[in-house]
């Protein structure tokens, strides 16, 4: 009758047939079997019914329960997103006398993680030490991924440097993983990265593939996307074969680059296409922002256009990169075809009708869209939507509209809104509403030295000296300096960034030596007054 009843149980789909069997196990005498009430409460949480199970669990005599039911719970629980409940289980199996193992600690643990719960957290590493798990594998890397997810990266540290060196081997290699995640966690992913490099050997490729893809990941995410193509490269010629989330992440990386890693994210998108990933939405999103970004908006159509099933994010992507493009008319266009395809639009989505709208000018249609947010979409409008309609409004010249939807809008306005009246006083010469900006933006980001340079130039055109001149030393009262100028060059498939007057380039030398004799043989040639290319020489 047990065979059959387990049999029972995973045929169950929805929950009449999860009663109907439950019915049999108490007809029968057998709800409180450790084995099958194990089968229910996973059967449960798998058609998310873990409530159910908990009921069912929590009627359960102390007597008839046993470690194994108590984690299935604690489990079920936890993958339910009911972290509070999965904790109170797990804090009752002291009062039925029984010890957590070692697989009991990490669905706990899981639920500190969820909860950000650090005091239960280090309450329970007590108890792994007092009852001798504290090195087991599963527990630790439990520890590790508790304590980094609290962002205290240096008792995970501890933690790992604490596991028996017996243990550290090729066959733990999941206990680097954790702490290798716990760094990028934390964003620090040049300690993942030192710790990648020593890592035993494994052959788990899996476990090898997630840490690798976790540093490319760390480093595009803190905006460092050359270490982070930098990792990717080092990752295949160790002949790691990447999978759909280290294609994402590097893509992430060459989306920021731009241009300057265009043929990287194109033999990426040949090797998605080799390996038959180019079913996958998100790759194809991806693959859209890193064409759009390199300014090659015609292959970031064609991919859109490719796709067999498109989501509310392959719509959004292709929508903002259109706007982004200046293309909007087309974008709107686009917005249409969403809405005939009947996919419901997001907040993301708004934000690239609205900046269409802005490249475009149409002021009416983005009153509208704005408008139909929440009585068509059921979308409230946040400070990001606002913000398009104020920029919308500048650049037509309404300014006192901008300024009254400044006054009633249910946020306080940032340094986008201020810095959209700025730019809008600037273009229409409105100089009290560029020094009420800046006195605003001052507030919000005085270390921003094109505010002060904007302000100036407004009142210059105005013909207001003394105020320009006034904006410039209130720069200067404050210790704010100009921002320098930086741009990037492509060489030998690396990008190398240059900002005016930094010497760290390690071949700054080199460098400098060959624009001296580019200047020395233009001079010669009399293409250009010299004084226009010495401006480049001064670093």
């Amino acid at each position: 009758m047990r065979e059959r009843l387990g049999y029972l149980l995973k045929r169950c789909s929805n929950l009449k047939q999860v009663a109907t069997a439950h019915g049999s196990m108490v007809r029968t005498a057998l709800d409180h079997d450790k084995l099958l009430l194990g089968q229910f409460i996973e059967t449960c949480s798998s058609l998310g019914l873990s409530a159910y199970a908990h009921s069912v669990f929590a009627v359960t005599p102390q007597h008839h329960r046993h470690t194994y039911v108590f984690n299935t719970m604690i489990k079920a629980l936890t993958l339910s997103n009911s972290a509070f409940e999965a904790l109170l289980v797990y804090k009752s199996m002291g009062r039925a006398e029984l010890q957590p193992d070692c697989y009991s600690f990490p669905f706990a643990l899981k639920a500190v993680v969820d909860l950000r719960a650090l005091s239960l957290g280090t309450q329970i590493h007590s108890q792994t030490i007092r009852t001798g798990l504290d090195s087991n594998i599963h527990v630790v890397s439990a520890l590790i991924q508790m304590y980094s997810s609290c962002a205290c990266i240096l008792d995970a540290q501890k933690v790992f440097d604490d596991m028996p060196l017996t243990s550290v081997s090729s066959d733990d290699v999941v206990v680097w993983c954790a702490m290798i995640a716990g760094y990028v966690k934390v964003g620090d992913p040049d300690n993942a990265m030192d710790l990648l490099d020593r890592m035993p050997q494994t052959r788990t490729h899996g476990a090898v593939l997630v840490s690798w893809t976790s540093v490319i990941a760390g480093y595009a995410q803190m905006g460092r996307p050359n270490e982070s193509i930098a990792v990717f490269r080092r990752m295949w010629l160790k002949n790691v074969e990447a999978d759909e989330i280290a294609m994402l992440a590097v893509l992430s990386a060459c989306a920021q680059l731009g241009a300057m890693h265009v043929q990287l994210g194109e033999c990426i998108h040949g090797y998605i296409l080799k390996r038959g990933f180019d079913r996958m939405a998100p790759l194809k999103n991806a693959l859209m922002e890193m064409y759009s970004n390199s300014g090659n908006i015609t292959n970031a159509l064609q991919v859109f256009e490719n796709m067999t099933h498109r989501t509310v994010v392959s719509w959004t992507t292709i929508i903002s990169a259109l706007a982004f493009h200046g293309l909007g008319t087309q974008a709107l266009d686009m917005f249409s075809r969403m809405e005939i395809a009947q996919i419901k639009p997001n907040d993301i989505t708004f934000i690239a009708v609205l900046s269409a709208c802005t490249h475009v000018g149409l002021l009416d249609l983005g009153h509208y869209y704005f408008n139909a947010m929440s009585y068509k979409y059921g979308i409230q409008p946040g400070i990001q939507h606002y913000g398009c309609m104020i920029d919308l409004l500048g650049r037509a010249g309404y300014l006192a509209e901008a300024v009254e939807l400044v006054r009633r809008m249910p946020f306080q306005p940032n340094e986008a809104i201020w810095g959209s009246l700025l730019s809008a006083s600037n273009i229409h010469g409105d100089a009290e509403l560029g020094e009420l900006a800046l006195l605003n933006l001052i507030e919000l980001e005085p270390w921003n030295s094109g505010n002060y340079a904007l302000l100036s130039n407004i009142f210059a055109s105005a013909g207001r000296w003394d105020k320009s001149v006034m904006a410039r030393k209130l720069m200067r009262k404050k210790g704010v300096r100009k921002t320098p100028g930086w741009s990037y060059v492509q060489a030998s498939n690396e990008a190398h960034e240059f900002i005016a007057g930094d010497t760290s380039h390690p071949q700054f030398e080199m460098i400098h030596d060959m624009l001296f004799n580019m200047s020395e043989q233009i001079k010669i040639s009399h293409c250009i007054p010299v004084n226009e290319f010495d401006e480049l020489l001064d670093f």
